[in-house]
């Protein structure tokens, strides 16, 4: 019963998500959190690959290292990173919960997530201890939580001054990677691309220069702005248009950024009980002016 790995691609993307999703399940059970909505209901699984199949298909296509664990033929586990212009990210480190012992995860880990030598790496991460332990000892540092706030969407209005346009990519990319840049210290063309694919993309400006830029759709997501005190207008915003369709919005919300929590607890958003945490070999960024991409695979 040899444990083998391989480089992983496209045509791996469900075996990689039961493994995501075995895991997640048993995770939420250890921690009493809920971690996927349905996720305990063998009915869901096709709605719940369906809402999930964009994002692991992109992952599988666009990752730097993309690395599988398998076991008799069957895969036991997988991990994956990301890299842009001196960033790289583990998006995803998940084994079988009934392998953990058989040190898959060391194996996979140090392929995945070996040392490429960018200035900046990172990980979102669960707060499990045999991972976290595995990524402290791989020189990343817990530096903020991360919280899921939700509530039914309404029609909501504050006053700005920004002036809110629909993203035209090709017009506005560069304006992105500017923000980008201050912000999260890397640009991410490629990510920006699927983004405006999958997700509706808004522009603010301000004076006529692009001021931030946020995405609505699946659960939302990234926001930012070069002025924190642009989030309440650009949260009613996104959560007025959300409220036309009858649905929930939600943002996932570094804890350091107050402008944006104070306007999600002033309109009685829920915090989800579950819980990420973001890691770094250095600290970096501002996530004052940032909301993260939800659900939390990359920043």
């Amino acid at each position: 019963m040899t444990i083998t790995y391989r480089i992983g691609t496209l045509d791996d993307s469900f075996a990689a998500f039961q493994v995501f999703l075995k895991s997640i399940m048993d995770y939420g059970e250890r921690m009493n959190v809920q971690a996927i909505t349905g996720g305990n209901d063998p009915k869901m699984l096709d709605s719940i690959w369906e809402k999930r199949k964009p994002i692991f298909d992109f992952l599988a296509t666009s990752a730097a290292q993309f690395w599988l664990a398998e076991k008799d033929g069957e895969v036991i586990g997988y991990a994956r990173t990301v890299e842009h212009d001196g960033l790289q990210e583990l998006t995803e480190f998940f084994v079988d919960p009934n392998q953990q012992s058989a040190g898959v995860g060391s194996g996979l880990l140090s392929r995945a997530f070996a040392d490429s030598g960018a200035p900046y790496r990172t990980i979102i991460a669960l707060l499990d201890e045999r991972a976290l332990a595995r990524y402290l000892k791989a020189g990343v540092y817990g530096r903020f939580m991360l919280k899921y706030f939700s509530r039914k969407a309404e029609k909501v209005t504050v006053p700005t001054d920004l002036l809110i346009e629909p993203l035209k990519l090709n017009e506005h990319l560069e304006a992105i990677h500017r923000i980008d840049r201050e912000l999260i210290h890397h640009t991410r063309a490629d990510i920006h691309h699927w983004l405006a694919d999958v997700r509706d993309g808004y522009v603010y400006k301000r004076g006529g220069e692009v001021v931030g830029y946020g995405y609505i759709g699946g659960n939302h997501g990234p926001f930012a702005v070069l002025d924190d005190n642009d989030f309440p207008a650009v949260l009613a915003h996104a959560e007025s248009l959300v409220a036309e369709k009858g649905e929930d919005f939600g943002v996932s919300v570094p804890l350091v950024n107050q402008k944006a929590i104070d306007h999600l607890l002033a309109r009685k958003y829920q915090i989800d009980s579950f819980s990420a945490l973001l890691m770094s070999n250095v600290p970096f960024g501002k996530f004052e002016n940032y909301l993260t991409f939800a659900p939390e695979f990359f920043l």
